[in-house]
C-alpha cells in the first residue's frame, strides 16, 4: 500500500470515528489542507504537500468514477467506505478556481435513523409521531447537514409497516430497502416534477420529497398532498414560521397552504458538552402556523436556556442558536 493509499485510509477512519458530516481537501497558500466538518466546526486534520495532495484527489476521483483529467469543470461522483462492518457512502464534489487548483469536498451519509438521537425537548419526539398521523404537507428547515432528511426517514419508518413509502431525492441519502426511492436525473429528464408525477401513480402513502426548490416542485408538492398523501419534505428557511414565506415565494397561494400544510419544523443539531449531539426542534402546527412569525420561538430559547443551566450545552453554544 502505498503513501497516498495510507493516507486517504486514515483520513477516512478518522472521519468515521469521529462521524464528520464532511471532508474538505483544497489548497491553502503554499500546502493543501485537509478539513473535518463536525456539526458547525471545521478543523484542521492535517496539511499536505501540493504534490500528494494531487495524488489524493487523483486517486479519490478514480475511486469515486470521476474524470481524473477534468480540473476545471464541476463534477461529481460517489463511493462506499468500509470500515470493518461499517459501510459509509459518500457523495464527492469537485470544482477548480480560476487558478487551476482543485477542490473537493466530501459529504459523509451515516445511517442514523436507526440511532436514538438526544432531543433537547424529549417531548418532541412524541410530538412528531402525532403530527404525521394528519397527513398533508409537513415541512422541514434547517440547514444542510441539520438531520432534516434523518428525521423525515425515521418519521416514516415509525408509521404503519405496512404503509408504502416513496422517495424522491437529489441524490438519495440514506439507503432504505423499505422505500421505494428515486434519485433525480435532469439529463435524463427525471426532474422533481416529473417523478412526483410517476409516483402518485405508484399509490404510495407517505411522498418523501428531498427539497422543494422551484414552482413546480412546489405546485406538485401540493398537489400530492390535497390527494390525500402525507408529504414529508424540505425547504430552504431560517425559521418553521419562514418556510410559509418561501412557498408563497414559490407561487402557491395562501388558501392552498391552509388546506393542506400541517406543520413546519426547524432542526438544528446542537454540540453537547459530553461531546454527542443533541437535536433541537422549533416545531409549528395549527393556528401557530399561520400567526406571521419568523423568528424562532420563545420554547426553542427556553429549551436552550434549561439546556445550559443543567450543564448540558456551554453559554457559547446557547448564544450561537439562539437565533436558530
Amino acid at each position: 500500500m502505498d503513501v497516498v493509499e495510507v493516507l486517504v485510509r486514515e483520513l477516512f477512519e478518522a472521519a468515521i470515528r469521529q462521524h464528520v458530516s464532511d471532508i474538505y481537501i483544497g489548497r491553502h497558500g503554499d500546502m493543501v489542507w485537509i478539513q473535518l466538518r463536525q456539526v458547525n466546526t471545521v478543523s484542521l486534520w492535517r496539511e499536505i504537500s501540493p504534490t500528494i495532495g494531487e495524488q489524493v484527489l487523483t486517486y479519490l476521483k478514480f475511486q469515486a468514477n470521476m474524470a481524473v483529467s477534468e480540473r476545471r469543470r464541476p463534477q461529481v461522483g460517489a463511493l462506499d467506505w468500509q470500515m470493518g462492518s461499517q459501510t459509509v457512502e459518500c457523495r464527492l464534489s469537485a470544482v477548480g478556481d480560476y487558478a487551476g487548483s482543485e477542490t473537493l469536498v466530501i459529504r459523509l451519509i451515516f445511517d442514523r435513523t436507526t440511532t436514538v438521537s438526544h432531543y433537547l425537548r424529549p417531548e418532541q419526539s412524541a410530538e412528531l409521531k402525532r403530527l404525521v398521523q394528519r397527513r398533508g404537507l409537513f415541512l422541514f428547515a434547517g440547514p444542510t447537514g441539520s438531520g432534516k432528511t434523518t428525521t423525515m426517514y425515521r418519521l416514516a419508518r415509525q408509521l404503519n409497516v405496512a404503509a408504502v413509502v416513496l422517495s424522491i431525492e437529489d441524490p438519495v441519502e440514506i439507503r432504505e430497502d423499505l422505500f421505494t426511492q428515486l434519485q433525480v436525473n435532469p439529463a435524463a429528464g427525471m426532474t422533481y416534477s416529473a417523478l412526483i408525477k410517476v409516483a402518485l401513480r405508484q399509490r404510495p402513502d407517505v411522498l418523501i420529497l428531498g427539497e422543494i426548490r422551484d414552482a413546480e416542485t412546489a405546485s406538485a408538492a401540493i398537489n400530492a398532498a390535497l390527494s390525500g398523501h402525507l408529504v414529508l419534505s424540505t425547504v430552504h428557511a431560517r425559521s418553521a414560521g419562514g418556510t410559509i414565506a418561501r412557498l408563497l415565494a414559490l407561487g402557491v397561494t395562501g388558501e392552498q397552504l391552509q388546506q393542506v400544510l400541517t406543520a413546519a419544523c426547524y432542526q438544528r443539531l446542537i454540540p453537547m458538552v459530553n461531546d454527542e449531539i443533541g437535536v433541537l426542534m422549533d416545531i409549528l402546527s395549527e393556528q401557530q402556523l399561520f400567526a406571521g412569525t419568523t423568528v424562532m420561538t420563545e420554547g426553542w430559547r427556553q429549551a436552550l436556556g434549561r439546556a445550559e443551566k443543567v450543564g448540558q450545552i456551554s453559554a457559547e453554544t446557547t448564544k450561537k442558536f439562539w437565533h436558530g
